[in-house]
């Protein structure tokens, strides 16, 4: 930064008007000295920290540590509070709040004497939504994520704090789990403070983070409870000040190559689908061009590198105890744009060259992949005419291709009735398919697309079918799973027109999903249909409802789209 430059902060805290006066006696009220106010770098640390989400119940510590490292460098440190979006807690889903948490990070930094941010983030939609409110504005901006818990151990084995979720029913059904048993495992799955620990959307928002460029290097997969985690924590308090210095904005680091390194590492690593919709939304603040066809043309013969629950075998403590991103940076080499700069000031290439990796059956090396083709797989067809996505390393090899007569629920309350009747028209061979689980449609996109499986199916031990919605799977989950088909349901797209009995072909090779069925029939059936009431009148919903785009373009709101910068013009007095 040159010394000509004037500080934003120093629009709130540099006069000697009336203005001035306001604005720096009602902070004193705090205890802070004269010197805060007198041209220090002031720095926000945004906190998601809230008691009801547990992903971030830690937060308020890492925070403390934090404001340690600001005041080590000059800088000033505020912390504020931000919505905090509770995966496991919150109704009907925290991806109908994710836009809503971005406009309070949005309108939090633009609104106050902030001159740098640092956004701590852990559960799945807090980073995003961070992410995605800092980029509108456009400061300098430094992540610090929260850290996965450490492996639950359960009966002499480990258990993944969120795959094991998809396992109970067949477990209860197959395996003669009791209530005491589920107990045992509920105690054991989580615990640590972190977020969860295989590589699902919390661990894979951590990693897109720091591909990025947006996290001091190794941040992403340290375990929350680990002392170097604080450490990491008090280095970037420490480093926001100097990017504040340099003006090191989000917009120097976010540019179209960035975003192809993390579809490229994201398919490295096994992460998750929900991964798409987010980096979309990013990019859409940002202004880069990305579309949907991109994660599958730059990812789609990445090899799959990293041996993790749902795709693999281990857990991020593993993982991170293995040598963590920096050996699948220095294992994917020419893959990726090495010449970017990230947040610490160095090219993302210069950040890795001592990465070293510890374990090769947690981290494979790139001449002997897990998968030799892992990225994310879009297809088309005439039931998805704008998209829809699969994980292949997450799926069934021999249903990757594959016919079935449709079995359609028109909703989840219509899927929960019905699922486990005994005489449910219903076999192995069958596509599963769910409605009305959309953007608009739920509202807010659940991850309810890998639905269980029918309990007269599980008894016989059927363990995965083809299961086809308008809404998104955790990232923990696994399965063959069909997700985010565009447009959904409840606007009219042709999966609002599936009936029972329809022929549906998917082709994972050919990028095919296909509704066998005529035109002319689709188009009888179209006329004949009629959308849904809006599921709400009044207030945010509603809003969201009438502004919400689509998945393949985000789920951001239109409104959203784009950057207004940090300039406020107006004071308020």
């Amino acid at each position: 930064m040159s010394h000509k430059k004037k500080l934003r902060s120093q629009e709130w805290f540099g006069g000697n008007d009336k203005m001035g006066f306001v604005h720096r006696s009602w902070l004193r009220n705090q205890g802070y000295p004269d010197d805060y106010f007198r041209g220090r770098p002031v720095i926000g640390i945004c906190n998601t920290w809230s008691e009801l989400t547990p992903c971030n119940g830690h937060l308020r510590d890492i925070a403390e540590v934090v404001k340690k490292g600001v005041l080590e460098a000059g800088g000033v440190p505020f912390e504020f509070p931000v919505m905090s979006l509770g995966e496991t807690i919150m109704r009907p889903t925290t991806m109908l709040f994710r836009n809503l948490a971005s406009m309070d990070v949005e309108e939090s930094i633009r609104a106050n004497p902030l001159d740098g941010i640092i956004l701590l983030t852990g559960c799945d939609k807090t980073t995003p939504s961070l992410i995605m409110g800092a980029c509108s504005v456009d400061l300098p901006t430094l992540v610090v994520p929260g850290g996965p818990m450490l492996n639950g151990k359960f009966r002499g084995g480990e258990i993944g704090s969120g795959s094991f979720n998809w396992q109970i029913k067949a477990k209860k059904d197959t395996e003669e789990f009791t209530d005491e048993d589920f107990l045992e495992a509920e105690i054991c799955a989580a615990r640590s403070a972190g977020h969860c620990n295989t590589m699902g959307t919390a661990s894979t928002m951590a990693t897109m983070a720091e591909t990025l460029g947006l996290t001091l290097p190794g941040a992403s997969s340290i375990p929350a409870v680990d002392a170097r985690k604080k450490a990491m924590a008090q280095l970037s308090g420490r480093r926001i000040v100097e990017m504040v210095k340099n003006d090191l904005k989000l917009s120097d680091i976010l540019v179209r190559e960035a975003f192809e390194n993390a579809i490229v590492v994201n398919a490295a690593v096994g992460g998750s689908t929900n991964f798409i919709i987010h980096l979309q939304a990013i990019a859409g603040r940002m202004g880069v061009p990305l579309e949907l066809e991109d994660f599958d043309r730059i990812g789609r013969h990445v090899p799959l590198l990293v041996n993790l629950m749902p795709s693999g075998k281990y857990l991020m403590e593993d993982y991170f105890y293995a040598g963590g991103l920096g050996v699948v940076m220095n294992e994917l080499g020419d893959l990726l744009h090495g010449q970017l700069m990230t947040a610490n000031g160095r090219h993302l290439a210069d950040n890795y060259v001592n990465a070293r990796c510890y374990n090769r059956e947690v981290i494979v090396s790139r001449d002997q992949p897990l998968n030799p083709a892992a990225g994310i797989a879009v297809l088309k067809g005439n039931l998805c005419e704008n998209g829809a996505v699969i994980k292949p390393s997450a799926a069934t090899p021999k249903l990757m291709q594959h016919r079935g007569k449709a079995v359609v629920f028109e909703s989840m309350e219509d899927y929960h009735a019905r699922i486990d009747e005994p005489d449910l028209d219903i076999d192995a061979d069958s596509v599963i398919v769910l409605k009305g689980v959309g953007p608009k449609g739920y509202p807010g996109m659940p991850e309810v697309g890998n639905v269980d499986l029918p309990r007269k199916l599980t008894l016989q031990g059927v363990k995965d079918m083809v299961r086809i919605s308008d809404g998104r799977m955790s990232g923990t989950a696994y399965g063959t799973v069909v997700l985010h088909v565009s447009p959904e349901s409840t606007i009219g797209g042709t999966l609002a027109l599936v009936q029972d009995g329809d022929e549906i072909e998917l082709d994972v090779e050919r990028r095919l999903l296909q509704l066998h069925v005529s035109d002319e029939e689709l188009a009888a059936r179209r006329a004949n249909w009629q959308a849904p009431d809006p599921m709400a009148t009044r207030g945010y919903v509603r809003i969201y409802l009438d502004h919400v785009e689509q998945a393949d373009r985000g789920a951001d709101l239109d409104v959203l789209v784009g950057k207004s910068g940090a300039k406020v013009d107006r004071d308020l007095h």
